[in-house]
């Protein structure tokens, strides 16, 4: 299936009105299912599937690593995705029992919303980054997002490693992203773990908590975070950086990581 819609539309532009062939995005429910159990459903875009599928069960501590990934394949015209793994049973247990709908755009429950439950190590990387060489990621960011340029109507999600070696997540669903361009790392073998995160939407608590499940030690966005963003990202010791525009940002917690 592919991402973009196309229809006929009529467009006033100047005084003027005319035919116009715009297009949309696609919005599907996708369902994760691992080992023959449906683990849930993600209302996304259909474009990175199986890497969307990775970095929500390695998010969610379902999934340790790509190597317990046996096999994973896309059905029902890419709709469904059927992973065979070795999983953390208890981590499902609890994403049954506690999973809450999150505050991102589209619909998927998370079970990394407490503090005090959420199941991560602090971030012990004393990786320091460049203020300038963020300002310059951030500065081209979404031109390198084709889904973004041609609809206006989609989250974006970047993973920096170094200058040549980045990953990109485009969804109507910003937690999404994030899950698109971590899983798309990891299915192609790169530690991320010296890596900086880029997001395009406010910097809520899942957004928080995935970059910490992942031990991504900062994490940037061009707006503001919420109150339990801020606090999960200073209770793991997450850099975390708002309103990162032109030559300015708000570093809200860590900022020994920024080198200005």
């Amino acid at each position: 299936m592919e991402p973009i819609y196309k229809v006929e539309i009529k467009k006033i532009k100047n005084g003027k009105v005319f035919d116009f062939e715009d297009s949309l995005i696609r919005e599907i429910k996708l369902e994760i299912v691992v080992n023959s159990k449906r683990i849930g459903a993600l209302m996304s875009t259909p474009v990175d599937q199986e890497a969307l599928s990775v970095g929500y069960l390695m998010s969610e501590g379902i999934i340790s690593s790509v190597e317990d990934i046996k096999e994973i394949k896309i059905e029902n015209d890419g709709m469904r995705v059927e992973v065979q793994a070795k999983t953390n049973e208890e981590s499902i247990k609890r994403l049954d029992s506690e999973g809450v709908i999150i505050s991102g755009c589209g619909k998927s429950m998370t079970a990394n919303i407490d503090p005090d439950s959420i199941e991560a190590k602090v971030i012990k990387n004393d990786v320091k980054l460049d203020a300038n060489l963020l300002f310059e990621e951030m500065s081209q960011f979404y031109t390198e997002c084709p889904l973004y340029e041609q609809t206006g109507c989609v989250h974006t999600a970047k993973l920096y490693i170094d200058k040549d070696t980045y990953f990109i997540g485009e969804d109507i669903a910003q937690h999404n992203t994030i899950d698109k361009a971590i899983g798309k790392a990891l299915l192609a073998g790169k530690e991320i773990k010296n890596s900086f995160l880029m997001v395009s939407g406010r910097l809520s608590s899942e957004m928080v908590a995935k970059a910490i499940m992942h031990q991504i030690p900062i994490l940037a966005s061009r707006t503001a975070t919420t109150c339990l963003g801020f606090k999960i990202a200073e209770k793991f010791n997450l850099t975390l950086l708002g309103f990162v525009r032109g030559k300015g940002m708000n570093i809200y917690t860590k900022p020994e990581r920024i080198d200005v």
